[in-house]
Formats: C-alpha cells, structure tokens, sequence
C-alpha cells in the first residue's frame, strides 16, 4: 500500500518534515518513492509547501495520506473531499473491524443471558460479604500467644 507521510528531517530539537509518498511498508526516514512538499513546523506560522499537481495524482492512483499529511493538505489548499475520500477507505476498515468485533461480543452477551433464567443467574452469582467480615481474621486463623 502507498501511504502520502511526514519524513523527519533537520537537526535535534528542530523537526523539519518532508511530505513523501512512501510505501507503507518502509520506516518513517527509509527510502520513499517520490518528495511532494515540505513542513516546518517551528516557523510562525507554519511553512507548508505541497506540490499539488503531485499530490492529486497519487490520490487518485490511490495513495492514502495519514491524519497529519490530510490536515496539511486541506490546510495548504488541497479539496476536503478529495482528501477526505482517501482518508474514508481506511477508517472505514478499521471502524468495520471494530464494529464487527463489538457486535459479534454483545450477540455472544446476549445468547448467554437469554439461555440462563433469571434465577439462575442470581444464583451463579458469587454472594458478597461484608467488607469488616473479609478482612477480620477467623478464630481458627489466628494462633494463640505461647
């Protein structure tokens, strides 16, 4: 998968990024396929420069930007919906794993309790004591003083 990223440039304690398309698969500074802009973020304001011919086309080839890359690019100009539609394909996968898990664990919840009557249910259920009753040793426990 080809992922639209931040690259760490610059000298300790002053960040610089260069906006690279990357495969996903490589580290943060490794080798990338092509350098589409730049971000310092220690300017005031911020610099943003993003090559906007380079960033629609791997767009539309299908590159997907992370959540940092996405908010640089609708803030240096780029469309929202461009960028929000390539953003959607992955959250959406995710969100549908999550949900499917949820669903499947409050079904799993569900069938359990429809199966055990009510009062079975009190029944399994460990009886609590009182807190000063726990915590108090027993007579039996304790060993008489020699």
């Amino acid at each position: 998968m080809v992922k639209i990223r931040l690259l760490r440039v610059g000298a300790t304690k002053k960040p610089a990024y260069r906006v690279v398309v990357a495969d996903s698969r490589s580290p943060r500074d490794g080798s990338f396929i092509e350098v589409i802009g730049h971000y310092d973020p220690l300017t005031d304001p911020p610099a943003i420069v993003i090559k906007q011919e380079k960033a629609v086309e791997w767009l539309r080839r299908g590159a997907i930007p992370t959540q940092t890359v996405a908010s640089l690019l609708s803030r240096s100009g780029l469309s929202d919906k461009l960028v929000s539609a390539s953003l959607r394909k992955t959250t959406d996968r995710k969100t549908l794993k999550k949900s499917e898990k949820k669903a499947a664990a409050q079904a799993k919840a569900a069938a359990k309790s429809e199966g055990k009557p009510a009062e079975q249910a009190k029944a399994a259920a460990p009886e609590s004591k009182p807190a000063a009753e726990s915590k108090a040793p027993k007579a039996s426990e304790t060993k008489p003083a020699s």
